[in-house]
C-alpha cells in the first residue's frame, strides 16, 4: 500500500521539477488562452481558430521521433535546459509582436508552432528522465503526480489567462507571462547533478538510433497497442479542444474570463478525477478505467454541443476533466511501462507522435466539417464516433504493458573472437544450434517465434529458424545485425523479459552440451 513515505515528493529534485513545472503549465495554458482569443479577434473563420490547435500539435507530428532519438544518444540534462530556452524567447518575441500590433493570423501560427517545437523537443527528454529521478515503485505515482500537476495548471491557467485578458486589454500581457513562467523549469534543470547512463560502448548515431526506436515498437506488442488506443481516442477527441474557443465567443458569447473559466471547469474535473485515480487504482483494471473514462469523454464532446449557455457548459467541462486525466493517466503510464531504459525516450517520442498527429488531423478535420455542418454537428459526430471507436478498441487491452519486466537482464555472455574486433565491421550473422527431441519440435517452434521478436527489439534486421534435412532435432536459429557495435549493443539491451523468452526456448535443448554460438562477420 502506498504511504506519504514512499511519495516522490520526498525526493527534493523531483519535488522542484514538479512545482517548477505546475508553474510553467499555468503560462502554456494563459498562452492557449491568449492565442485562442487573439486568433478569435483576427479571424472569425473556424477553420483558422482550429488552426491554432493543429499549429500547436503538428510539431509533434513532425519532430517527435527525431527529438526521441537525440533524448536517448545526447546528455539529457543539456537538451531539456536548450529547449527551455527556446520557448523562453518564443514567448517573449510574441508578445512583443502583440504588443506592437504586427501579429497576423498567420504570424500568430508560425510562432505559436515555433514555441510548440522547443515543447515537443524538449518532451521526449523530460518523460524519460522522470525514471531517473524516482526509485521504479514510485514511477506510477510520479506520473500521477505529473499528471495532477498539469491538471492543476489547466484550472488555474485558463481562468488566469481571461483575467489577465480583461485586465490588460489583449493577450500580449499573457505572452510574456509564459515566458517568464518557462524560466523556474531552467533554474531547476541548471541545479540538477545528472549522472549519466553508463555505457562501455560509444554512442548511437543518429539516424540509427531512430531506427532502431521505430525497430523495437514494430516488435512490441505492448507498444503497438499504446499507438493504437491512442490513435482510436485522439483523433475524435480533438474536436472538442479544436472547437472550444469557437463555442466559447461565438455561441455561448463568452468574455475572455468567462472562456478562462470554462477551461479551468475542465481543469478543476481532472483535479477531481486525479483523487479519484488515487481511490480506484488497483482495483479496476487500466483497461475498464480507459473504457469508462472515453464513453465519458465522448458523451461530454455530444453534450457540448447542445450547450446553450455557461451553465449548461460548465458540467459537461467538468465531466471532461475527469475523463481527460484518467485518460492520460492510462495512456501515458502504458507507454512509460512498454520500453525499457534504452529506447525510452523514442517510444514516448512515437507515443506523442501518434497522439499529437492526430490530435492535429483531428482538429483540421473537426475545423473543416464545423465549417460547412456547424460546431454542433461536428461535436454530436464525433462524440458518437469516439464512443464506437472505444468500443472496438475494447480487443486490445492496455494491462499487458505493466506484465513485463524490463529491467536490464545484464548477465548476456559477452561473445568470443579472437583478436581486435573493428566496431563498424559487418554485417554479422549469429547462428546457434539447438538439439530437440522430435516429439517437443511444434512446442519448440512456438516458443521460438516469441523470441524472434525478442531478437529484433534488440536489434536483429532479420531472423530465421532452420532444421538440419540430415539430422532430425537439429535446429539452427540464425538472426542478422548491422554490424559489431550493434551486436555488442544487443547484449546491453537485454531485459530480464527478453531472457525469460530465451529461457523457455533452452528448455528444450536435449543436448549435453549449451547450445552452440557462432559469430560470422562479413570480410573487411
Amino acid at each position: 500500500m502506498n504511504t506519504a513515505a514512499d511519495s516522490p515528493l520526498r525526493i527534493p529534485i523531483f519535488r522542484a521539477l514538479w512545482i517548477a513545472t505546475i508553474v510553467s503549465n499555468i503560462g502554456t495554458w494563459m498562452q492557449d488562452v491568449g492565442a485562442g482569443w487573439l486568433m478569435t479577434s483576427l479571424s472569425r473563420d473556424p477553420l483558422l481558430v482550429a488552426a491554432v490547435q493543429a499549429a500547436t500539435t503538428l510539431p509533434m507530428f513532425v519532430l517527435s521521433m527525431p527529438a526521441g532519438a537525440l533524448a536517448d544518444i545526447v546528455d539529457r540534462r543539456r537538451l531539456l535546459l536548450a529547449t527551455q530556452w527556446w520557448m523562453v524567447a518564443g514567448a517573449a518575441l510574441l508578445s512583443i509582436f502583440t504588443f506592437a500590433g504586427l501579429c497576423t493570423p498567420w504570424l500568430l501560427l508560425a510562432m505559436v508552432a515555433a514555441i510548440a517545437t522547443g515543447m515537443t523537443l524538449s518532451a521526449p527528454a523530460f518523460q524519460a528522465t522522470i525514471p531517473e529521478l524516482v526509485p521504479p515503485a514510485s514511477l506510477p505515482r510520479a506520473i500521477a503526480l505529473l499528471s495532477l500537476g498539469i491538471n492543476i495548471a489547466r484550472a488555474i491557467g485558463p481562468a488566469a489567462g481571461g483575467l489577465v485578458i480583461a485586465a490588460a486589454g489583449g493577450p500580449a500581457a499573457v505572452f510574456a507571462l509564459n515566458a517568464l513562467s518557462s524560466i523556474g523549469v531552467a533554474i531547476v534543470l541548471l541545479r540538477w547533478q545528472r549522472t549519466p547512463r553508463k555505457s562501455g560502448l560509444p554512442a548511437e548515431h543518429f539516424l540509427g538510433a531512430l531506427q532502431a526506436g521505430v525497430r523495437y515498437t514494430r516488435q512490441s506488442p505492448a507498444m503497438l497497442t499504446v499507438l493504437l488506443r491512442s490513435a482510436a481516442f485522439f483523433v475524435f477527441a480533438s474536436a472538442l479542444w479544436a472547437l472550444l474557443p469557437v463555442i466559447g465567443r461565438r455561441d455561448l458569447g463568452l468574455s475572455s474570463i468567462g472562456y478562462g473559466a470554462l477551461l479551468a471547469c475542465l481543469g478543476f474535473g481532472a483535479i477531481a478525477g486525479a483523487l479519484l485515480l488515487r481511490v480506484l487504482s488497483g482495483r479496476i483494471s487500466c483497461n475498464a478505467m480507459m473504457l469508462a473514462a472515453s464513453l465519458l469523454f465522448a458523451a461530454a464532446t455530444a453534450l457540448l454541443g447542445m450547450a446553450s449557455t455557461f451553465a449548461m457548459a460548465a458540467p459537461v467541462m467538468f465531466a471532461a476533466g475527469v475523463a481527460w486525466i484518467t485518460i492520460m493517466s492510462s495512456l501515458t503510464g502504458a507507454a512509460q511501462m512498454a520500453a525499457p531504459a534504452w529506447v525510452k525516450a523514442r517510444t514516448l517520442a512515437l507515443y506523442m507522435l501518434v497522439s499529437q498527429g492526430t490530435m492535429t488531423a483531428g482538429s483540421t478535420f473537426w475545423g473543416w466539417v464545423a465549417a460547412h455542418a456547424g460546431v454542433q454537428v461536428a461535436l454530436l459526430a464525433a462524440g458518437a464516433a469516439l464512443g464506437i471507436a472505444q468500443l472496438l478498441a475494447l480487443r486490445f487491452p492496455l494491462d499487458a504493458a505493466a506484465k513485463l519486466d524490463l529491467t536490464p537482464a545484464a548477465d548476456w555472455p559477452a561473445p568470443h573472437v579472437e583478436g581486435d574486433m573493428q566496431n563498424d565491421r559487418g554485417p554479422v550473422l549469429v547462428t546457434i544450434e539447438y538439439r530437440i527431441a522430435p516429439a517437443s519440435s511444434a512446442d519448440f517452434t512456438l516458443a521460438m517465434a516469441r523470441l524472434q521478436a525478442s531478437r529484433r527489439r534488440g536489434g536483429a534486421l532479420s531472423w530465421g529458424l532452420y532444421e538440419d534435412a540430415a539430422q532430425a532435432g537439429l535446429f539452427v536459429e540464425t538472426f542478422v545485425v548491422e554490424s559489431w557495435i550493434e551486436h555488442l549493443r544487443q547484449h546491453e539491451r537485454v531485459t530480464r523479459a527478453d531472457r525469460e523468452c530465451e529461457e523457455t526456448a533452452r528448455q528444450f535443448h536435449i543436448g549435453t552440451e549449451a547450445p552452440r554460438i557462432r559469430h560470422l562477420i562479413a570480410p573487411a
